[in-house]
Order: C-alpha cells, then structure tokens, then sequence
C-alpha cells in the first residue's frame, strides 16, 4: 500500500509521475477519516487538495522540490492559516491564524501539502497527551498505552501511517519521547537552528522546532527545509552563529569505523527498565559491529535537570501565557463583573490543571525574594549541566564524538495510570532535559520492544545525543543503524 512508504520513496514516485498529489493526499484523508486515535484535531479536505493540485502543477511544470507534493501534518503549536491553531488548549479553541508559522512556510514552499493539525499536551506542557483540552490520543502500538507528549499526536499520526511526516516541537523531549514510545524516528535541532516565528510559546530559551518520520533519512530531507535564519525570530542563531542553510543529507553514506560513542553512566542506574536497557544495550552492541567503540562517560549533573527545567520552564511559561487573558483573542468567559474578574475566570476555565500548575509554580519562582532562590539557582545549575557536555564532547579533550542512552526510563505507560502524580510525569523526562537545557541536538530513533505479555508491543527508543551544530552526524548515525537493522520498517497491525 501506498502509505507503507517512506517520505523519501513517495518523493520518487511524485517525480517519476507514478502517483500525483492529489492521488496521494486523497489516500491519506481517507486513512485519517477513519481513524479513531485522536491524533489529528482538524482536517480540511478542500484546504488539502488545493494545495494538492497546486503542487501536481509544479511537478507538471518541471520546477518541482524533492518534497513537493509530499503530504505532511503539523503539531497544533504552529500556526496555521486557513486550519484552527488551538496549542491543545480550549483558550484557543477556535483560533485561526492570519500567517503561517516560519516553520509551515518554509515546508509549504516547497510544495509540500498540508494534511491537518495535530493534536498536542496543552501549551505543549507534557509528556503523555493526556493534557490536551481535546482528549488524550491513542497509541497505535497498543491503543491503551500513551503516545508520549507533547507532540504524542505527532509520533502517533506516523506510527500508524496517517502521515508520512510530521512536525513536532520539544522544549524538554516532547520530540524525542513520543517518538520512543510511537517506534518512530525524530530530531530535536540545536537550539536556534529552527524557526520559533509563528510557534505558540512555552518555555522561549527551551522550545524548538523539528522533524519527525519513520527513518533518519526522512527527517534529514525534512530539517533541510526546515533550518535556516529567520529575522522574525530573535532566538534564531544568524549565519554568523551556525544557522545556516545546509543539507543535512549529505553524510547519510559515510561509515561509522572509528565513531566514539560515550556512554554514561547515570543513564543506567536505578529507575532504568530492565526491558529498555536490554533494548539499548543490545543497540549499541549494533554500532560496535559497525565499527564505533564505546566509552564510559559521567554526566554528574544529569540529575539535576529536573529541578533546574521544572524552575526555568515554568518561570517562562507564566511570562509567555500571560497573553490569554480574554481581551484581544481566544476564548473569553461569561457572566464576569469586572476586568479583573474577567481575567480571573477567562484563565481558570481556558486552562486545564497541569497549564495552571505550571503557571503557578512559574510565578511563584519569578516573585521578588524568591527569584534568586530558585529561577538564578536554576540558571547556574543549567550551565553546569551545558558543562557537562562540553567536557566530554568539545575541544582537544574530548573523549566521545555523540553520546546514547535510553530516551525514557519506561516503554510508554497506560492512559490514565499517572494523570493524578504529575511528578511522575516529569520524572519520566529524566534523559531528556539536560539534553534541551544545553541546547544541544538530540535525537531518538526505534531499537526494540519491551519485555512481557504487557510491554511486548511497546516501543523502545535510543537516544543520540551530539555536540551542537552536529545534526548531519546524527543523522548518518541513525541513518547507518537503519541500514542495518528493521526496527524503523515495522508498523502496528492496524496500519
């Protein structure tokens, strides 16, 4: 079937004219319709197929992009024009954006058409998609399980075919962990390196854009048209710092003897599933047959940046939502009395629990006498966490060339089972948040399965991890992983 394909091999079949681009995204609304995971929030068919049969003229014409005419779906944190950009959040239930995001421009200027938008944790603020104002999606692997947050109807839209390629945003592994969880390929860039314009924000220092698809050589075909400066965007690293334009494709074929892979030991200590880290282990024992050699490294701060991003992200997240404040757009509540109560009730009933636990907690660390105790505290635990990194990947000293490790300490859990301990979802982004805090690109790709009746049908994900700037090494790695094994090529009996 034609959505069994890869992004890469429906661009060959859209070039060589053996399916049109009308013909393709007819096939892939016709699969989301029938779905029941939850993953898409709003679809347009007569939105699509415009931009559908504006892309078959381009390939007519002869002046078409390798991903002109590839349908591609958007996390709901970007805005969209033309489709609703709700961030997951009943505050902007019915928002419709007058531009797209840098993100959804670039992509739709090279002819890719846009299937819909996806459903997301609210503001993007977790790491199950239980918190969206719209329901919790569903993942294909095991429709009782999680798809991870935020991006979970990201990751689970491609798992289970309904789009060849997503975007995703991660500010902390909202990237990297549902796509752990979903057995699909995704990338989180060095910060700076995509476009924030038009990105609904959470945590400013933290959030980024990127790629996710079933194979490391999709999302680097993706990035290249995603990366690159954005004047809009302040956080957007210029020529001059790295953001440049590049093609991240160019080193898929280079071998991978003499990789130095670290390996540390805080990502294997207790809280680890033993499922996961057979999982893992047996992964790295691939990349020695393929020619890398292991080496035992310590990220010492590893733990701390829990404390450090649930201070940072909050205390940014509460600047940046205190725009929804029912005045100039989004949702307004009723029978109010005054401004201030019009306030006081438009952001109680406009944001869900964990959005209000977080905009509280930011709040608290922000407040005069208490933002040098935590907020700055946090700040200098960040740069020892960035440190970290740095000692064992930069400069004449380094002893690794990437790092890998578990993306998540579990297989994706139940729906339901942790929505009364929020702690324990934050717990869960233990491998990924000193990853986000020093800005530096990460990356997650499928490696197995858990173990028992339960967790069999569960995916596995292993996370590479690189010095800033290093996407196109990352993606040879995973990309060369891929040649050599088949845990990206399988799929859940339902797709």
């Amino acid at each position: 079937m034609i959505h069994t394909k890869t992004l890469k091999e429906l661009s060959t079949l859209l070039q060589s004219k053996e399916i049109s681009a009308t013909e393709l995204a007819t096939h892939y609304l016709d699969r989301i319709e029938a779905s029941d995971l939850n993953a898409f929030l709003h679809v347009d068919r007569a939105l699509t197929l415009a931009q559908a049969a504006d892309a078959d003229a381009r390939l007519a014409a002869g002046n078409a992009h390798a991903l002109t005419g590839v349908p591609i779906a958007h996390k709901d944190i970007f805005v969209t024009r033309g489709w609703r950009s709700t961030a997951g959040s009943k505050m902007l239930a019915n928002y419709v954006s007058p531009f797209d995001a840098t993100v959804v421009e670039k992509l739709h200027g090279v002819g890719m058409v846009h299937l819909g938008k996806l459903n997301c944790d609210e503001f993007a603020m977790g790491s199950s998609n239980e918190n969206s104002a719209f329901g919790a999606v569903k993942n294909p692997w095991d429709t009782n399980a999680v798809p991870g947050g935020s991006s979970g109807g990201s990751a689970a839209a491609v798992a289970a075919r309904l789009a060849p390629a997503v975007t995703g945003t991660d500010t902390g592994g909202s990237i990297r962990q549902p796509a752990s969880f979903c057995g699909i390929t995704g990338i989180k860039p060095t910060y700076g390196r995509v476009s924030r314009f038009g990105m609904i924000a959470f945590a400013s220092s933290l959030d980024q854009g990127g790629p996710m698809a079933r194979t490391a050589e999709d999302c680097a075909l993706l990035l290249s048209a995603m990366a690159g400066y954005d004047e809009r965007d302040s956080t957007s690293l210029s020529p001059e710092q790295g953001g440049v334009h590049e093609d991240f494709a160019r080193n898929l074929n280079e071998p991978l003897a003499g990789l130095r892979i670290g390996v540390p030991k805080e990502y294997f200590g207790e809280g680890l599933a033993a499922d996961v880290e057979a999982a893992v282990r047996a992964a790295l024992d691939q990349f020695v047959k393929l020619g890398a050699t292991l080496v035992d490294i310590s990220l010492p701060n590893t733990a701390l940046s829990i404390p450090a991003y649930y201070m940072i992200a909050p205390a940014e997240a509460s600047s940046n939502l205190s725009r929804f404040d029912g005045v100039r757009y989004g949702f307004r509540a009723e029978g109010y009395k005054d401004l201030q109560d019009m306030y006081k009730k438009t952001r109680a009933q406009g944001f869900g629990p964990e959005v209000q636990r977080r905009i509280m907690v930011g709040t608290y660390v922000l407040c005069h006498g208490y933002y040098d105790a935590y907020y700055v505290k946090a700040q200098k635990i960040r740069r020892l966490i960035a440190d970290d990194f740095a000692r064992v990947l930069s400069g004449p000293d380094a002893v690794c060339d990437v790092i890998m490790g578990p993306v998540a300490p579990t297989v994706a859990w139940d729906l339901g089972s942790k929505a009364d301990d929020p702690v324990a979802n934050y717990l869960a982004d233990i491998f990924t948040l000193s990853t986000s805090l020093a800005g530096l690109p990460g990356m997650s790709i499928p490696c197995g399965f858990g173990q028992g009746e339960k967790n069999a049908n569960r995916p596995v994900g292993l996370q590479i991890i690189g010095n800033y700037f290093a996407e196109a090494k990352l993606l040879n790695i995973a990309h060369q992983f891929q040649q050599a094994t088949d845990w990206h090529a399988r799929a859940p009996a339902a797709a």
